[in-house]
């Protein structure tokens, strides 16, 4: 769950960068960095908290150079300290390197108690790191070769960038779990997590990389490499459903179109006897909106966001999720008193959030409350870079529906059937990981990176 993007060729590639990231914050507010090449070295910047608070005018003038690239954190391995912001700049044989990382690998800890015996000295608590250890004791006289034996030994889910003195590097792993476009400004190559950081530049949408492919850009030119693994695409369906921005294009498919569709299905699937549908914003906003508009109710904003709140979902600490809920919506009684709601969310994780609106919806007047959501129960965790609690933490994995709607406290609860979510896409089905709701993981998760996670994600839960 981060945000990447970088930039080869252009002579403000440090100010495009941080626009690029202020486009990605939604995928991370731990921490942001942005390195550049200003000729004679790699200048970084990094920091803790949000792009606004790392970055000013005097910050960016310390990033010359025609190449850069950027980072925003959210942690799903490596605690949420400064030494784990990205990028990651090292020195090595080959020249200087930096890196950032979108996913999360599952063989990173076996990978690192490896080098650790044969003498690596490691500098931060990310998984990161491994990639960078295993290019250095790979020298070539070729880096991007380096690489590419790097990438054979690790496992999981990778949308990386890298930035050497002569290169941009793009990579991702040869399941496609995460996005990552390539793009084209003003000649120069570029590369982002997500569509909406080209919109924001007027840059122009070149194609998404293909699962297992290497880009490079240096010179004005691109090579294409191939990481030799066949794997059947797994691309992270959840990006569509909550996590990427409606106005990007994820995997070929409009985000927004993609959540229409969603709501619409849902509307067919899980008719409610009610009288208007209300959103939890932002994200449920547009599976709502299909909703509607099949069901024939009409959408009513009968809860409003303050919109200077984090995104509850992905803050990374308990105590403010649970102090977030009230500070983050309010309802608007006009809209729903006396009415019979239908609650439209994207998903339901943990259940801690949705009695409390439910609640908010009930004490702004609601008559009724039927909860609808566009995506099937959650019920196991994902190791390959969303952040989901442990199975004993995910609602869904240990209630069933009729127990969840009591605990939530609604009069009715539907979910959206995975094969309904399915159909919702626009795109033809390219090979989809849907894990967090079948438990069928398409990279096997090593035994000591499974037990990593699970304690990690207890870490952060116990958090002050």
């Amino acid at each position: 769950m981060c945000g990447i993007f970088g930039i080869e060729g252009h002579a403000d590639a440090a100010n495009f960068t941080y626009l690029g990231l202020y486009a990605l914050q939604h995928r991370g507010q731990e921490s942001s960095g942005i390195v550049s090449w200003d000729g004679d070295a790699l200048r970084v910047e990094r920091g803790m908290g949000q792009i606004a608070d790392v970055f000013d005018e005097e910050t960016l003038d310390r990033l010359p150079g025609v190449r850069a690239l950027g980072h925003t954190r959210y942690s799903t391995s490596g605690t949420s300290v400064l030494d784990n912001a990205q990028p990651i700049v090292v020195n090595t044989s080959m020249g200087p390197i930096a890196v950032v990382h979108n996913g999360n690998l599952v063989n990173a800890v076996a990978e690192r108690r490896r080098l650790e015996r044969s003498g690596s000295i490691f500098q931060t608590s990310s998984d990161t790191e491994v990639i960078l250890h295993l290019m250095a004791r790979n020298p070539r006289r070729d880096l991007v070769d380096s690489l590419m034996v790097a990438l054979q030994r690790v496992r999981g889910a990778y949308s990386l960038i890298l930035l050497t003195p002569e290169a941009v590097i793009a990579a991702r792993d040869p399941f496609g779990f995460r996005p990552l476009i390539l793009g084209e400004l003003e000649g120069a190559a570029c590369f982002a997590s997500e569509s909406c950081a080209f919109d924001l530049l007027g840059a122009r949408p070149v194609r998404e990389l293909e699962p297992g492919e290497v880009v490079v850009a240096r010179g004005g030119e691109l090579e294409s490499y191939r990481i030799e693994r066949t794997q059947k695409p797994a691309r992270c369906l959840f990006e569509l459903v909550y996590f990427a921005r409606p106005d990007s294009v994820v995997f070929g498919d409009s985000v927004s179109q993609a959540r229409l569709a969603m709501g619409a299905r849902l509307a067919r699937e899980a008719p409610a006897d009610a009288d208007i549908v209300v959103p939890v914003p932002d994200s449920g906003l547009f599976s709502a909106l299909g909703y509607a508009r099949e069901s024939g109710l009409p959408l009513e904003f009968g809860l409003i966001r303050n919109h200077y709140v984090g995104r509850t979902f992905i803050e990374p600490k308990q105590s403010i999720r649970h102090f977030g809920v009230k500070v983050k919506l309010n309802p608007v009684r006009q809209l729903i008193e006396g009415k019979r709601v239908v609650l439209v969310d994207d998903s339901i994780v943990r259940g801690t959030t949705s009695p409390k609106i439910v609640k908010m919806v009930r004490d702004g007047g609601a008559r009724e409350v039927h909860m609808r959501i566009s995506c099937p129960p959650i019920v196991s965790p994902c190791y390959y870079g969303i952040d989901m609690p442990t199975h004993e933490e995910l609602i869904g994995a240990n209630n069933s529906i009729e127990e969840i709607c009591d605990f939530v406290d609604a009069d009715s609860l539907g979910f959206l059937s995975l094969d309904g979510m399915k159909a919702s896409l626009t795109s033809e089905d390219k090979g989809y990981c849907t894990a967090c709701w079948t438990s069928e993981y398409p990279e096997p998760v090593g035994s000591e990176d499974r037990r990593q996670a699970e304690l990690f994600a207890q870490e952060k839960e116990a958090a002050p």
